[in-house]
C-alpha cells in the first residue's frame, strides 16, 4: 500500500487550493485524486464571467480561474491522478479508489481533504407529476451540454428554480437563439445572486416568477409545455392560478446537496442544515485528521471564498501531519449558535488555542431581512452589531473573529449569531 502525507478528494477549485496551500505550508507528499478527465470541476463548463474578483481582484471565466490554480499546482509539482474514482474512505483514513491503468489501489494518508463539491437536486427530489418526456435538464447538465459538448437542448425554454445556474443558463440560452419564456421560483424570493437577475433576466425581458412551481408537464416522447402555478405561504398550489406555456424544455435549477456519501460512509458527523459535515475552525470534521473545504461542506455562492477556505483546510492538514501527535490536544471549546434567521455556521465550533489569528465565520440566512443588524452574542454580551441594508439567502454572509478578541474572555461558551430588526 502507497502512503502519502495528505490526500486530496476532488480536483476542483476546493481541491487544488488546498494542495496549493499544503505544499506551501511545507507538506510534499500531496496527492490530488479527480474522477473527471481533467482539473478543474466544475469551472470548466462555467465560461461566465465573475470569477476572481476577490482573489486575482480582476473578472475571469471560470476555466481561467481554474487555469490559474492548475498552473500553480503543476508548478509546484503537486501529485494527480485523473480518471480515478475513490469508492472508499476508512476512519483509519485508508482510501480505496481505482482507475483503468491501475485497477483498484489502496493509499494510507496521514491527513485527508474532503473536496468533492456539490450536485444539482433532480426532477426525483421534486414530485412534479407527469410523464417523463425527453427535454427535462439538469440545468448544469444543459451547462456542460451547450458550453462543452457543443449541444443544444432545446428552442423554447421554461426555466425552474432562480439559482445562479438556471439565472446563467436563462442568458445562455438567449445568446444560443433559444426563447426563455419564464424563470418560475417556489419562494417568495430569488435564490441566487442579485447581480446575475439583472445582467441575466432583466438585461433580456425575461420574466422572473415568484412563489409560482411546475404542477403538470405535458408531452409523452417529447415535452411539450408544462403548467405553472402560483403557491400559497406552505407552498402549495392555488387552483385556479394555473398558466399553460408551451415550450420542449425545462431546466431545473432547484438547489445543490454537497456530494458526501464517501464522508458518511467513513463516520463524518453532519450537519442537518448544510448537508455537510461538521466543522471546527481548522475546518476538521469529528474524525482526526480528516478536513473538508469547499461545497462539499456547505454550498457557497462565489468560487473565491471556496479556495480562500480551502487554502485554510490545506494549511491546517499539513499543520496536523507536521505536529502528529504534539497537537495541542485540550483547549476549551467555544460553541456556535445561530439562531433567528440564521440557518448555520462554519465553522460550528471554536478552540481558541487552536485558531488562526483571524478567523472567518460563514453563514446564510433563511429569509429576506431588511434594514438589519448581524449580531453575534458572547455569551450574553452583544459584541458585533453590522447594519446591513439588506441579507438575503443568494448571498452568503461573514463575521470576522480574531484570536485576540476571544482570548479577552477566557470563559466563553456560546457564541450566538442572529438577524436582529433595526
Amino acid at each position: 500500500m502507497r502512503a502519502y502525507d495528505i490526500v486530496i478528494i476532488g480536483g476542483g477549485p476546493a481541491g487544488l487550493a488546498a494542495a496549493i496551500s499544503a505544499k506551501k505550508s511545507g507538506v510534499d507528499s500531496v496527492l490530488i485524486l479527480e474522477r473527471d478527465k481533467e482539473l478543474g470541476g466544475i469551472l470548466n463548463q462555467c465560461i461566465h464571467n465573475g470569477f476572481g474578483l476577490h482573489t486575482f481582484k480582476e473578472e475571469l471565466t471560470g476555466p481561467e480561474y481554474a487555469g490559474r490554480f492548475i498552473d500553480q499546482a503543476k508548478e509546484l509539482n503537486i501529485e494527480y491522478k485523473l480518471n480515478t474514482m475513490v469508492m472508499d474512505i476508512s476512519p483509519q483514513k485508508v482510501v480505496t479508489a481505482m482507475n483503468r491503468e491501475e485497477g483498484l489501489f489502496e493509499i494510507q494518508a496521514k491527513a485527508v481533504v474532503l473536496a468533492m463539491g456539490c450536485r444539482e437536486r433532480s426532477r426525483g427530489a421534486l414530485n412534479i407529476p407527469g410523464y417523463r418526456p425527453a427535454g427535462i435538464f439538469s440545468a448544469g447538465t444543459a451547462q456542460r451540454l451547450v458550453n462543452i459538448e457543443g449541444y443544444m437542448p432545446g428552442r423554447e425554454v421554461v426555466i425552474l428554480g432562480s439559482g445562479d445556474i438556471g439565472l446563467i443558463m436563462a442568458r445562455r440560452m438567449t445568446f444560443e437563439g433559444a426563447k426563455v419564456k419564464v424563470v418560475a421560483e417556489l419562494m417568495p424570493y430569488s435564490g441566487g445572486l442579485k447581480r446575475n437577475i439583472v445582467q441575466c433576466l432583466d438585461d433580456y425581458d425575461i420574466p422572473l416568477k415568484l412563489s409560482h412551481t411546475v404542477v403538470d408537464i405535458k408531452g409523452k416522447e417529447r415535452l411539450e409545455g408544462i403548467t405553472l402555478a402560483q403557491v400559497d405561504g406552505h407552498g402549495k398550489p392555488i387552483p385556479g392560478t394555473e398558466e399553460e406555456y408551451s415550450c420542449d424544455t425545462l431546466l431545473l435549477s432547484v438547489g445543490l446537496i454537497p456530494e458526501n456519501e464517501i464522508s458518511r460512509g467513513m463516520g463524518v458527523d453532519m450537519n442537518p442544515v448544510t448537508s455537510g459535515p461538521k466543522v471546527n475552525e481548522s475546518l476538521e470534521t469529528n474524525i482526526e485528521g480528516v478536513f473538508a473545504c469547499g461545497n462539499v461542506l456547505h454550498v457557497h455562492d462565489l468560487v473565491d471564498f471556496v479556495s480562500e477556505e480551502a487554502g485554510t483546510a490545506g494549511r491546517n492538514a499539513a499543520e496536523y501531519v507536521k505536529q502528529g501527535e504534539e497537537r495541542r490536544q485540550g483547549g476549551k471549546e467555544i460553541k456556535m449558535n445561530p439562531v433567528e434567521g440564521v440557518r448555520y455556521t462554519v465553522p460550528g465550533t471554536i478552540n481558541v488555542d487552536r485558531m488562526d489569528e483571524n478567523l472567518t465565520v460563514r453563514f446564510r440566512v433563511g429569509g429576506v431581512y431588511k434594514n438589519c443588524y448581524i449580531s453575534a452574542y458572547f455569551d450574553d454580551e452583544r459584541v458585533i452589531h453590522r447594519k446591513r441594508p439588506v441579507v438575503a439567502p443568494g448571498e452568503m454572509e461573514e463575521i470576522k473573529l480574531t484570536k485576540e478578541q476571544l482570548l479577552k474572555y477566557p470563559d466563553l461558551q456560546t457564541i450566538t449569531v442572529k438577524i436582529e430588526e433595526a
